[in-house]
């Protein structure tokens, strides 16, 4: 055999050795069930809420009144507390409006998020804070507007009528308007 043919085999059986050297280092087996990092059995279900400074207090941000009147109902009905608050507003048609403040949301993220989505969106002041519209190609009675808070994160208003005729922009506007007014 030819010593290129030779250097070729050595080199090529070296290289197979170290892979398999390296493969076999790098195996670990361990005994017990996974844990998540942090995680201490006799501390399940027990949640430090104070870790949350504004849990399910963004849900009483405005009065239910001041709600339906933004968006021409009569009433509105808080129907949903969590990580995003709902209400249903009736009076002049059925509007379904959802709240969301994300206390450490990114504005810029927001708006991207939206625009990969598929969303129109649309720049806007709100209260001399940077803000946009946006809504679903799909559904266009639909309309959201997301904002800086004024404190951190970011508020954003949806508003869904069940009936065509109203301008949900301009009543997701009125929402934003009064919490940011509130806030100042």
């Amino acid at each position: 055999m030819s010593r290129p043919g030779r250097l070729r085999r050595t080199v090529a059986a070296t290289a197979a050795l170290l892979v398999l050297g390296t493969t076999a280092a790098c195996t670990t087996v361990v005994d017990g069930d996974a844990q998540r990092v942090g995680a201490d059995a006799a501390q399940k279900g027990q949640v430090d809420t104070s870790d949350f400074e504004g849990l399910l207090t963004e849900c009483q941000i405005l009065p239910a009144a001041d709600i339906a009147e933004a968006v021409g109902g009569g009433s509105a009905e808080r129907g949903f507390n969590g990580a995003i608050c709902r209400w249903v507003v009736v009076g002049g048609g059925v509007t379904d409006v959802t709240l969301a403040w994300y206390e450490w949301g990114d504005f810029n993220l927001e708006k991207q998020t939206a625009q990969r989505l598929g969303f129109t969106t649309e720049n806007i002041q709100v209260n001399s804070l940077a803000g946009f519209t946006q809504r679903d190609p799909a559904r266009p009675q639909v309309c959201g507007v997301t904002a800086k808070s004024p404190g951190r994160g970011t508020l954003t208003w949806w508003v869904e009528p069940h009936a065509a005729g109203s301008d949900a922009c301009a009543s997701a506007i009125a929402l934003m308007e009064l919490v940011l007014n509130r806030a100042n």
